[in-house]
């Protein structure tokens, strides 16, 4: 199977922070296999922009190195490569004062699609948009994105959303999480609207639970300046998590377009409940064989902050009245594993017995690694002997089913949606707002009540009270591995 690639407009694609690790690592090499996959027409240019004094040469060596490391492209010719290069750009620009900016002012064209990439520090932000528009840079049609953190709570992300307001409407900003740029997340809204198979069955009716697990065998290392003033809650779960609860639980959209889908995301994060104390369990890891603690890696030997959280939390709507939602995510964890578990119910009457077992449906889907998705059925187990009852997979990987057709990187797929103009996979400031407004009471309380984080063994699935929050219940968390 081949993947039909349409080329976007011609663009200017200005990087702040162009010469950075997020640019280096991800958005560079990410553009280059789009230009490799043949999705940019016409004249489109990239320019790097950074406070370094480089010359173009400078940074086209740069971005050579970084796609030798992270491009991922072996199909591309040594004359795409060079290609590419030729349409990188540099100017060096600072973003507090007035250097460079006529410099930029000059090349970047007023009849291509201009899209400019906030790749720095959020302290920056106000100051990049009061720059783009002061010098005219930016018209009502330009594009700015902006990476979280969105702020650091409800009152700092007001204050950010009222900053980028000021400069640019609302349709101007695109508001970037790489994991809604991941093929499996937006198979979500696929399996579940494209199908009638699971569709009338998506609801608490016949769903027991949902749980959803974002774990890492990484600590945090190089990010624990950072890390240790977040913490696994603003970090992750106010983010990527509420994403992916937005997705599994929100109510059909009128159509697939950009308000319609991102409508009916913020009901989901008003309707969720208040999280209540005893359904919230904090971790952090420790020492473990040639493993270092958390507190060795930010160099903070009292921190309370934490690297692993397990919550409990309802949706308050018909649709999952009483169908409560596992979420947890942590690091130094046993193995690396996003997935979403969707367990239905028993069935109403067992014909089979007691000795049979309990037997459950569940839909998994894996965002990484290898995407895809199970769905866990019940079946006789071969042989002689009785009706002895099996669960066993009914497996996709996307590699396999889908041979052939490539699969672009999160950070490929939302640049070009970018330059498309398609908002759709990216967050609206009330969202934004709303999930801070959900996050913020939770981090009040634990703060309230002094709570120190349960320690647990790096590499092992996280600490015990993680465990009971589901066992009390009379449910397990799948196993991590």
């Amino acid at each position: 199977m081949v993947s039909r690639v349409i080329p976007v407009e011609p663009f200017d694609l200005v990087i702040f922070g162009g010469t950075g690790d997020l640019s280096r690592r991800k958005i560079l090499p990410g553009l280059f296999r789009r230009f490799c996959d043949g999705q940019f027409a016409g004249e489109s240019r990239i320019i790097g922009a950074a406070r370094g004094d480089l010359s173009t040469d400078d940074f086209r060596q740069f971005v050579s190195e970084s796609i030798d490391e992270f491009g991922g492209v072996d199909s591309c010719s040594a004359g795409t490569k060079a290609a590419f290069l030729d349409i990188l750009r540099f100017v060096s620009v600072d973003a507090k004062g007035e250097g460079g900016w006529e410099d930029l002012k000059a090349i970047v064209r007023p009849d291509a699609v201009r899209a400019f990439y906030f790749s720095v520090s959020p302290a920056l932000f106000g100051d990049l948009a009061r720059q783009l528009t002061s010098h005219d840079l930016a018209d009502g049609q330009a594009r700015i994105v902006v990476e979280k953190p969105f702020g650091h709570d409800l009152k700092t992300a007001k204050a950010l959303n009222a900053v980028l307001a000021a400069h640019f409407d609302e349709h101007q900003i695109y508001r970037i999480d790489h994991y809604l740029g991941k093929e499996t997340v937006q198979n979500l809204m696929a399996v579940r609207f494209g199908n009638m198979l699971f569709e009338p069955l998506w609801n608490s009716q016949y769903v027991d639970h949902i749980q959803i697990t974002v774990a890492e065998t990484v600590g945090v290392e190089g990010r624990g300046e950072y890390y240790d003033r977040s913490g696994a809650m603003r970090d992750m779960v106010q983010n990527h998590l509420m994403q992916l609860l937005c997705l599994i639980a929100m109510e059909p959209p009128a159509k697939f377009e950009p308000d319609a889908v991102r409508d009916e995301k913020l009901k989901v994060i008003r309707a969720l409940e208040p999280v209540d104390w005893h359904h919230v369990v904090r971790g952090q890891y420790s020492e473990a064989g040639d493993a270092n603690g958390y507190r060795e890696a930010v160099g903070d030997p009292r921190s309370t902050t934490e690297s692993f959280i397990a919550l409990k939390t309802h949706i308050s709507n018909w649709r999952w009245a009483g169908t409560p939602f596992y979420l947890r995510t942590g690091k130094k964890l046993r193995a690396r594993a996003s997935e979403i578990a969707v367990v239905f119910k028993d069935a109403p009457h067992s014909i089979f017995g007691a000795e049979a077992g309990r037997h459950r449906n569940a839909l998994i889907i894996r965002l990484q690694p290898n995407e895809g998705m199970t769905l866990d059925v019940t079946i006789k187990e071969p042989g002689p002997g009785g009706m002895r009852l099996l669960d066993v997979p009914l497996d996709m990987s996307f590699a396999e089913a889908l041979s052939g057709a490539e699969v672009p990187d999160a950070y490929e797929r939302l640049i070009m949606d970018v330059i498309r103009g398609n908002q759709t996979l990216f967050m609206r400031s009330d969202e934004v707002e709303a999930a801070w407004a959900w996050t913020d009471p939770i981090i009040e309380g634990w703060t309230a009540r002094k709570d120190v984080p349960k320690p647990y063994d790096a590499g092992s699935a996280g600490p015990e009270d993680s465990l009971m929050l589901m066992h009390r219940d009379g449910r397990r968390w799948r196993e991590i591995r």
